[in-house]
């Protein structure tokens, strides 16, 4: 199955990357309505399981041990086919 993985900092956590993009979309480009922009991480991999509470370890696994700094990210992840 694919899996689409989302990973965003914790709230919280000063978004150094987001403040940039944000600055860079409100007085280089002219956003001026843009606010509170959070940047983050998408990984989309496929899975060679079909028991949906498996890939949700799986998927546990591979975040705790490669994918996310548990301290100040936080992840969700969905299933797209």
């Amino acid at each position: 199955m694919k899996i689409r993985i989302i990973i965003t900092l914790k709230k919280g956590v000063l978004d150094t990357q987001g403040k940039a993009i944000e600055t860079s979309l409100q007085k280089n480009l002219g956003f001026a309505q843009i606010s509170q922009v959070r940047q983050g991480k998408v990984v989309e991999l496929d899975i060679a399981e079909t028991d949906l509470d498996k890939i949700k370890n799986i998927v546990d696994e591979i975040c705790d041990k490669l994918l996310v700094n548990k301290v100040i990210e936080d992840y969700k992840y969905e299933v797209i086919s």
